[in-house]
């Protein structure tokens, strides 16, 4: 437990004869001289637009050059969703390596060629949005041909990966992502167009900006900042005025598994104000992994970890172990199901567990108890215990791991 509350990655394009038949290979980490690896521009949060210009103008320059020379064209991209290119830091969370696994999306083999001919369409659509200084959501590039692209999810994983490739974050790729986070509390900023936002705390809560990069001036007197994993959660504490009550503080909910601008923004208010950030999730492997995304990041967003994650996180509950000390009646208790067993068993084997002991004993308890609750469960002891007893007590006592 803790005191009291105080007052880009590596991308290539190169050529391949005509007769190899291998759709997509692997290359290992190291195999090729600057191959997957990782450079500082990896860390930054904005690139100049000249430079994302470059860095698209370099690969349909290579590919040109690999049809000039009668070869089929290849991309290389980072397998950003492999383990084995991740690494845990404490000070970042989990990030690349900076020699990675690759592999490569080939022009000349019916299971790729789609894929290649798909990354380059929406590269030139990327170049189009740079060159005239404007911008367009995930959705948005979707919806512009629904029936080439086939799924949202295919534009999501093809944009992922040309940031991955270009090493340049997706927000000076000029795509948006869609906002569903909400942020309240004592906190006012500016956004790029000049707007002032006032995030008072009342019975409806402001949108997470879509450019949190842009906002300026933030100001707050807040103590500390507040996660909340689900936007009903979220609304009760409003309505029951938990930022004013017991001392200033910012509430964010991503609303179940946060976006990227939500949890862009935490990092920002995190780097700006420097005070604490609590989070405050279901006592269940699905709050868990939400609650490690914030702190830890995902394995498929690894290489925007710098400024994604905040590594100061602290999990103020629900805690599996709150439950018996709080004598929750069986009765508003949930039995693990198979995939939630398998998802705390998957959790149990991340790398930063090991440096959480705290946190291994709360998830070994839910794995014996083989139960699991929602925030919701403490309504049984009183339908405002949540704000009037519990969240007061943790935070004067120092109730978080």
């Amino acid at each position: 437990m803790a005191s009291s509350l105080p007052g880009r990655l590596g991308w290539s394009v190169s050529g391949a004869t005509e007769d190899h038949s291998v759709c997509s290979s692997e290359v290992p980490a190291g195999n090729e001289a600057g191959l997957g690896e990782t450079s500082g521009s990896a860390h930054r949060s904005h690139v100049p637009s000249s430079e994302v210009l470059e860095a698209i103008e370099n690969v349909i320059q290579d590919v040109f050059e690999s049809l000039s020379k009668k070869q089929a064209p290849v991309l290389t991209v980072t397998r950003r969703s492999d383990w084995r290119n991740i690494e845990f830091k404490d000070s970042v969370g989990l990030q690349m390596v900076p020699y990675c696994t690759t592999k490569q999306i080939r022009s000349d083999c019916p299971r790729s060629a789609t894929k290649f001919a798909l990354m380059l369409k929406i590269l030139s659509m990327i170049y189009k949005m740079v060159q005239s200084n404007t911008y367009a959501t995930k959705r948005d590039i979707y919806y512009s041909d629904t029936q080439l692209f086939g799924s949202q999810s295919v534009v999501d994983n093809i944009i992922n990966d040309i940031s991955c490739m270009l090493k340049i974050p997706r927000r000076s790729l000029h795509i948006l992502s869609t906002t569903k986070g909400f942020v309240a509390g004592n906190l006012s900023y500016t956004e790029e167009d000049g707007t002032k936002v006032n995030c008072t705390c009342g019975a409806t809560a402001v949108t997470v900006p879509s450019n949190v990069q842009g906002i300026k001036n933030l100001n707050s007197h807040a103590k500390f900042i507040l996660i909340v994993e689900k936007d009903a959660t979220f609304q009760r504490l409003l309505d029951d005025d938990f930022c004013i009550k017991l001392s200033p503080c910012i509430m964010i909910t991503g609303r179940g598994i946060p976006d990227l601008n939500t949890r862009l923004l935490v990092r920002k208010l995190w780097d700006t104000f420097q005070i604490p950030v609590f989070t405050l999730m279901d006592a269940d492997p699905h709050g868990i992994e939400i609650m490690c995304i914030y702190k830890y990041g995902s394995v498929s967003m690894s290489f925007e970890a710098h400024h994604l994650t905040v590594p100061s996180v602290k999990w103020l509950g629900l805690l599996p172990s709150d439950l018996k000390r709080l004598n929750i009646c069986k009765d508003v208790l949930i039995p693990l199901t198979k995939q939630d067993q398998n998802k705390l068993a998957s959790i149990q084997k991340r790398p930063y567990i090991a440096s959480q002991p705290m946190w291994k004993k709360e998830l070994e308890i839910m794995a014996a108890s083989k139960m699991k609750a929602e925030i919701q469960a403490l309504t049984s002891l009183s339908s405002d215990y949540l704000s009037r007893v519990y969240l007061p007590n943790k935070l004067q006592f120092g109730g978080w791991l």
